[in-house]
């Protein structure tokens, strides 16, 4: 049977959802905020997701975005009714499905086997490509090489993160707090200047005029996204 892993920071909901999973022959794993679920992805086979979406340390839709840079494996967030603008960023950062709270056990257990079939039939148990590539921006994660218009360019491990994250999700607009929590790994206190400074130095690699940039854009008052070519 599958492996399952339950993230909530409220322990009675994990503890709930655990007993009716497990009474389905699934094992279950249990994470209580989106640090800790990465740890869960990185450390055991996993093959489903229960998300939730207001977390500690790294939310739900955040730790979202990191999984799929890393995998395929399905992710169902459990939401609040109120959090509805949440179900939508999250279903645009990967997410594959969304329950309400307070949610119907069977409903659960239905929505975890869809999307154990559709991972099973469709092959979903594979890595993303290595390759991530926008106009003429190239990044092969596998041998964490980027080229711009066929040339290399030597970038420090920030900046690939912040690039790999960009490249990953074309047109998907960034806060810096989200740069910041996404690629550091830290909680965001005043981290704007930091990610604008990154960002700057990584416009002065990949754009031909940095000052007047074709892939590094500015959402005024938004954050940053990689233009969709």
């Amino acid at each position: 049977m599958a492996n399952i892993l339950i993230c909530d920071d409220d322990k009675d909901i994990v503890a709930a959802l655990k007993i009716y999973l497990s009474s389905e022959g699934y094992t279950i794993f249990e994470a209580y905020n989106g640090r800790e679920a990465l740890d869960a992805v990185r450390s055991h086979e996993i093959h489903l997701i229960l998300m939730d979406v207001m977390m500690p340390e790294l939310d739900g839709i955040a730790a979202t975005a990191v999984l799929r840079q890393e995998s395929n494996v399905p992710i169902i967030l459990l939401t609040a009714k109120s959090e509805g603008s949440d179900k939508v960023l999250g279903l645009n950062m990967g997410a594959d499905d969304y329950v309400t709270k307070p949610f119907d056990p069977m409903e659960v257990i239905a929505r975890v086997k869809s999307q154990l079939r559709r991972y099973t039939t469709l092959g979903g148990q594979t890595k993303p490509s290595d390759l991530l590539t926008v106009g003429g921006i190239s990044m092969d994660d596998a041998a964490k090489s980027v080229t711009v218009d066929g040339e290399p360019v030597s970038l420090t491990p920030i900046e690939y993160n912040i690039l790999k994250l960009l490249l990953s999700h074309p047109g998907q607009v960034f806060s810096s707090t989200q740069i910041y929590e996404l690629v550091w790994n830290d909680p965001s206190l005043g981290s704007e200047n930091t990610v604008a400074v990154h960002i700057r130095h990584l416009r002065e690699k990949v754009e031909i005029n940095p000052s007047n940039p074709r892939y590094l854009k500015v959402v005024w008052g938004l954050g940053y996204k990689l233009e969709k070519m």
